[in-house]
């Protein structure tokens, strides 16, 4: 009775605190322009143990939080943004497993060349939260673990120096000829097996690896396309000028689809692209779709 009553009070909780599930507070005053996003979502089953139909007890659990505080001056402008996703799902017999995992923060400093076009001083992080496995079986029908990932290993740090392209407020590129990269890997020793003996390129004895000469550019677009739907993407583009060619270019398409129901509620479809010939000779895919609750406020009114 406990399990089948416990998301219905986490239900309850989540409502109470998303009363209000959007705001827009004007600030003519102030030249930040700041922008909150948070959302939870929720997917439960329950089967009584002389169900016919058969079925496996599960939960499953999506957040995500994302947070804009932009400066704009008469010339210069500052851009901050984190960016942070996590989610699970417990099934009956199988345990905890993670399905989304995942930490961005950017700062860019820009001045401004034109209406479109800024010179640009920037720096990100790129990493996950918790342990990723992939999950294996035996013969016997036991589990085995193979360690993939942890906090900060890896972590991608990114300093660069370009420019940036903004034609309009919802869509801008960043193209930074010089972007320096740290790889960093807690205790590298904990991935390596037979089937990778270099994790993220790291060998048994270090724990980071910088990449002096190379080139980032990264996409972003952020709009509701239309009433109530908002996409999100981000393409990020990395190459080591040392290793110029096709399979060594690091790859990332991070795109959310949202779209919101009435004041409290929305649909999320995510999908996370990678490509890392230190990871994997092959490319890389996740996909999730949830249901829950989502909460906005800002301080500017968007423009039409």
């Amino acid at each position: 009775m406990k399990r089948i009553l416990l998301p219905f009070f986490v239900f309850i909780f989540f409502c109470s605190g998303f009363l209000h599930g959007q705001i827009v507070k004007v600030d003519t005053l102030t030249k930040w322009k700041k922008s909150f996003r948070a959302g939870f979502n929720m997917n439960q089953a329950t089967f009584s143990s002389n169900w016919k139909a058969g079925g496996i007890n599960s939960v499953g659990l999506t957040a995500f939080l994302n947070y804009k505080a932009n400066y704009k001056g008469k010339r210069g402008s500052w851009d901050n943004e984190f960016d942070f996703q996590y989610g699970m799902v417990n099934n009956q017999g199988l345990g905890y497993r993670k399905t989304l995992d995942r930490v961005f923060i950017d700062s860019k400093y820009g001045r401004s060349l034109n209406k479109k076009w800024d010179l640009a001083v920037s720096a990100n992080l790129l990493s996950q939260f918790a342990m990723g496995y992939k999950y294996l079986k035996s013969k016997a029908g036991a589990d085995s673990l193979v360690a993939l990932s942890d906090l900060f290993a890896p972590a991608f740090i990114t300093t660069a120096v370009g420019f940036e392209y903004h034609p309009v407020s919802y869509f801008k590129v960043r193209l930074s000829p010089l972007a320096p990269r740290l790889t960093i890997v807690n205790d590298v020793r904990r991935f390596i097996n037979v089937d990778n003996p270099t994790p993220y390129g790291l060998s048994p004895n270090r724990t980071a690896r910088m990449e002096w000469l190379a080139f980032q550019m990264l996409t972003e677009f952020d709009k509701d396309i239309f009433k109530n739907v908002n996409l999100k993407w981000r393409y990020i583009l990395f190459a080591d000028y040392q290793k110029l060619s096709p399979d060594q270019l690091f790859h990332r398409v991070d795109l959310n689809l949202t779209a919101k129901i009435g004041r409290f509620f929305n649909l999320n479809f995510g999908t996370i692209f990678l490509y890392d010939r230190n990871q994997d000779s092959s490319a890389q895919l996740s996909q999730a779709f949830s249901f829950g609750m989502l909460y906005t406020f800002q301080n500017f009114a968007d423009k039409k």
